[in-house]
């Protein structure tokens, strides 16, 4: 069993940084690509940010030059450092991974999210 962990979300006003941290656990052999999306009310969840496990990164153009994703290889760990936020940066913040698992062949797990919400 593979699991995901989110956290750090929470209230930060308009023009505010928060850090979002995404643990891969369990019978892990190796992660490829971690990814975070996002999702508003009402709307479809949509692509934040991915990174390799050998470090390239790519970013929506919503995010980028206030977003810096990263991973630490070692300890499965994502992390999404958030500057400049906006009120539309208000939604629940999820990670992906692709894994592979000593149980399964290489899948794709989600965490539970975390909740982000900018305040004007």
């Amino acid at each position: 069993q593979v699991q995901l962990v989110e956290s750090g979300g929470g209230l930060v006003q308009a023009g505010g940084s928060r850090r979002l941290s995404c643990t891969a656990s369990g019978s892990i052999i190796s992660i490829t690509t971690m990814t975070w999306y996002r999702q508003a009310p009402g709307k479809e969840r949509e692509w934040v940010a991915s990174i390799t496990s050998g470090g390239s990164t790519n970013s929506a153009v919503s995010v980028k030059g206030r977003f810096t994703i990263s991973r630490d290889n070692a300890k499965n760990t994502m992390w999404l450092q958030m500057n400049s936020l906006k009120p539309e940066d208000t939604g629940a913040y999820y990670c992906n991974a692709l894994v592979t698992s000593r149980s399964t062949s290489t899948a794709s797990y989600w965490g539970q999210g975390t909740q982000v919400t900018v305040s004007s």
